[in-house]
């Protein structure tokens, strides 16, 4: 399985893709709010979105899972 990291604390502020959606490396896959910045974290790895593991509005520290990808 492979999974999309943060890379950094901060708050999920909001998710730019969906569950189902194709994705690819370097691809804006969430927006992370930390110290009043907005920082987009990106994928990795090309494959499809299977699951957010984290909800928005959540605080997540470095290195924790947002997303599986397929």
């Amino acid at each position: 399985m492979k999974r999309v990291l943060s890379n950094m604390a901060g708050v999920v502020l909001e998710f730019l893709v969906k569950p189902g959606e194709q994705i690819s490396v370097d691809q804006d896959v969430v927006i992370l709010e930390s110290m009043k910045m907005q920082i987009p974290i990106q994928s990795m790895v090309n494959g499809t979105v299977k699951a957010a593991k984290v909800n928005e509005g959540d605080f997540v520290d470095e290195g924790d899972v947002l997303l599986e990808i397929e």
